[in-house]
């Protein structure tokens, strides 16, 4: 399913010698039972944006003015409260190319309008989403393996090329109904094209040609398989920005995190020597990764490194902002319109009418990190 995509089990069928009822009947079970779900990752450079990660720290009782400041622009993609480096919110954001420095500005009027104390933001190369290694899983004995020492000493060896690949831009142009079936597709990439067909009000035939032209053109940068590999109650998330002494190590590093049985996502970060890294691992064995990025540090590998503490339970996320794209006119992202939102919403906290507190989800409702729905 991630190597040929996960609409057409009939493939998967044929590609795995597995019984075409037997793949229906077995991916149905993983479905009904909340284990397995589907999505894709869209090139963002094809379509126009860029990605940044931006951590914000709210000056101290103004944490939900804070979140809504974030969320004003609208073209954010993933946000949660974090513990560590920075004591706030963690939030993963798609801008349009043309506008980085209006975001900038942005974030800069959130800080010096008191709401914020300061902000750190990162520009992103392209996600890449490696599929859990289940080398190091013993079906026998259900367990896991964490071989810290072997990772320590790939790590410091010689690695292969480099991972990630080059942006490359699109030869054709997009449109709105493309970015709609890459929204539906980043929601559920299970999703018939007969019930895109309808919402896009196109024959089953446009639609598949569409979908068809989207994939061989690369707009679909991957597939991804949502799994949970450790249970939740015993695990945390992390984020972890690795930044390696030059290329050569960060090209080295990229191929061996690749294979990492506790790596979620990562992402080069642009114009630097840095990686930064979505790590979902079991509570005992955070101690062994921070003892295996010392020795990194040591060993002259990586230059320094941090990570933030995300809580799951704080997590909200939507796909990008199609709605602000218009055939014709291209993105639209008007600073104007989002300073003065800001202002307004800065203006009501202040008569007192900010809005009533939300606490989260009691005990026993937890969502995990596979299981956040998107708009």
């Amino acid at each position: 399913m991630r190597k040929h995509g996960p609409r057409n089990l009939q493939l998967i069928s044929r590609k795995t010698g597995i019984p075409g009822p037997t793949v229906y009947s077995r991916v149905s079970k993983l479905e009904s039972q909340g284990l397995l779900r589907t999505w894709i990752s869209p090139d963002y450079s094809k379509i126009g944006l860029q990605r940044a990660v931006v951590l914000l720290a709210p000056r101290a009782g103004l944490d939900q003015l804070t979140l809504r400041a974030l969320k004003i622009p609208g073209f954010w993609l993933w946000v949660t409260r974090c513990l560590g480096e920075c004591n706030g919110y963690f939030s993963l954001h798609a801008i349009p190319s043309a506008n980085r420095q209006d975001f900038e500005q942005y974030l800069d009027q959130i800080v010096a309008s008191g709401i914020a104390s300061s902000y750190r933001i990162f520009w992103l190369e392209e996600t890449h989403t490696p599929y859990f290694n289940f080398d190091y899983y013993s079906t026998e004995g259900k367990t896991w393996k964490f071989d810290w020492h072997g990772w320590l000493k790939d790590l410091t060896g010689q690695g292969g090329p480099r991972v990630s690949k080059a942006q490359s831009l699109s030869s054709r142009s997009f449109d709105k109904r493309d970015l709609l079936i890459l929204k539906e597709m980043m929601k559920d990439a299970r999703t018939k094209l007969s019930d895109m067909g309808k919402l896009l009000e196109l024959t089953l035939p446009a639609v598949k040609y569409r979908f068809d032209d989207l994939l061989q053109r690369g707009f679909i940068h991957e597939y991804i398989v949502g799994i949970l590999p450790y249970a939740p109650e015993i695990s945390d998330l992390f984020e972890v920005r690795l930044d390696f002494t030059s290329e050569k190590s960060l090209r080295s590093g990229e191929t061996v995190l690749a294979g990492l049985p506790f790596l979620n996502t990562y992402s080069p970060v642009r114009n630097s020597n840095s990686i930064s890294a979505r790590v979902y691992l079991p509570r005992g064995e955070m101690s062994n990764l921070l003892t295996l990025l010392s020795a990194l540090v040591r060993e002259h590998v990586l230059s320094s490194f941090s990570y933030l503490l995300l809580d799951p339970i704080t997590i909200q996320a939507q796909t990008f902002h199609y709605k602000n794209y218009n055939d014709g006119l291209g993105w639209h992202y008007d600073n104007r319109e989002y300073l003065k939102s800001l202002q307004d919403a800065l203006s009501i906290y202040e008569k007192g009418h900010a809005e009533p507190i939300n606490f989260q989800l009691a005990p026993g409702r937890e969502r995990s990190v596979d299981q956040i729905a998107l708009r």
